[in-house]
């Protein structure tokens, strides 16, 4: 309107002569480019302003960035770790009772799921029958090394005796046989000694034999005795072994937690190690992947604030606990093999664990989130 307002004022002021329309035309150029130079000024100022204050913001914004790059180290590459504990029968068979639902909370202890214990109780029963079986054969074989080892000892006193009279009449019959032939004693004597000489010899012999044949007897049934302790032994691991998979039936929670992953339900036929549901505790902490040119200052013990993205304008206070001691592409399953002709250098991330000051339990944090530290290096 002020614009308008000068340009009336202006065509007023103006001299009055007859205007034709080439003349009125040049008059409106002429007035065009009065009122351009009196706006110039303006746009000048603007024109300065302007690029000026950009610059100021621009060189303040760069000196935050520096003293902040300078005290702190932060990276957008973290998230919330935590312990996940995964579920998985020891035994197989049907589940006969399912005790809880998905992220339900648990105590350490608890019983969460039960499979069918008939079969197991079966076979623990006939391993207990044959354990006892065993040791009633054990009792019969500690007899008979018993009755053998009796047996024995009276063959050796039975040896010992007949090598006893077997010295005796030997002597005798060398005394006969040397006044024998001097004609001292009859032939009759003689003969007698000579025949008690042969039957003693006999007779030693007999016990002898009876005494190895006792001893055989001894050792055999001894390897019967150590046989069925062997087999005792095994039946009695077996039993224990049956009792621990009776007890694996029934299946605890292995610590405080809430139920997550749940893939059974009652009536599934499961198998040995078979991933039924996980366990996930409430403790959680924050594995921030740093750039390595940001761990120059970094170390264990410095303070932490940690902004969780689920929780915007929440900052959690926490600490740098420890720094692994390989970069993540080194700790990995195909870790890089860098001595080839296409190397390019890449910079690399070190896992840093940083662990809450603060109680989180008012709020959800749970592994997998988001969440932005910044690490106070200063």
């Amino acid at each position: 309107m002020a614009d308008k307002e000068d340009k009336n004022e202006e065509f007023k002021k103006a001299p009055k002569f007859p205007k034709s329309r080439k003349r009125r035309k040049e008059e409106i150029e002429i007035l065009a480019k009065e009122r351009l130079k009196k706006r110039r000024p303006e746009i000048a100022k603007k024109r300065v302003f302007v690029p000026a204050i950009t610059a100021i913001f621009l060189l303040l914004l760069g000196v935050y960035a520096a003293i902040v790059s300078t005290y702190y180290q932060s990276t957008d590459d973290a998230f919330v770790e935590g312990r996940i504990i995964s579920v998985a029968p020891r035994v197989s068979g049907p589940v006969v009772s399912l005790l809880v639902d998905d992220n339900e909370p648990v105590k350490k202890g608890d019983l969460l799921l039960e499979i069918d214990p008939n079969d197991y109780r079966v076979k623990l029963e006939q391993a207990e029958a044959k354990l006892a079986e065993a040791k009633a054969k054990l009792k019969i074989s500690t007899h008979d090394v018993s009755k053998n080892s009796s047996n024995v000892n009276q063959a050796l006193d039975d040896t010992e005796s007949a090598k006893s009279k077997l010295d005796f009449a030997a002597k005798d019959f060398k005394r006969y046989s040397d006044m024998y032939k001097t004609g001292v004693v009859s032939k009759q004597d003689y003969d007698r000694s000579s025949k008690e000489f042969e039957v003693t010899t006999a007779n030693y012999r007999s016990s002898t034999n009876r005494k190895k044949a006792m001893q055989s007897e001894l050792d055999s049934s001894i390897a019967t005795t150590q046989s069925v302790e062997a087999e005792i032994k095994r039946l009695e691991a077996e039993v224990e072994q049956d009792k621990l998979n009776l007890s694996y039936t029934k299946i605890y929670a292995p610590a405080d937690g809430l139920i997550a992953s749940r893939n059974v339900e009652a009536g599934n036929y499961v198998q040995t190690g078979q991933p039924l549901m996980a366990v996930v505790p409430k403790e959680v902490w924050v594995v921030a992947n740093f750039k390595e040119g940001q761990l120059t200052h970094m170390k264990p013990g410095q303070k932490v604030t940690v902004a969780v993205d689920t929780y915007p304008g929440k900052k959690f206070k926490a600490h740098v606990d420890s720094i692994q001691r390989a970069t993540g592409a080194k700790s990995s399953l195909f870790p890089p093999e860098n001595a080839v002709g296409s190397y390019v250098k890449i910079v690399q991330r070190v896992p840093v664990k940083i662990v809450f000051d603060e109680d989180y339990s008012d709020y959800n944090i749970v592994p997998g989130m988001s969440v932005v530290p910044r690490v106070k290096i200063k």
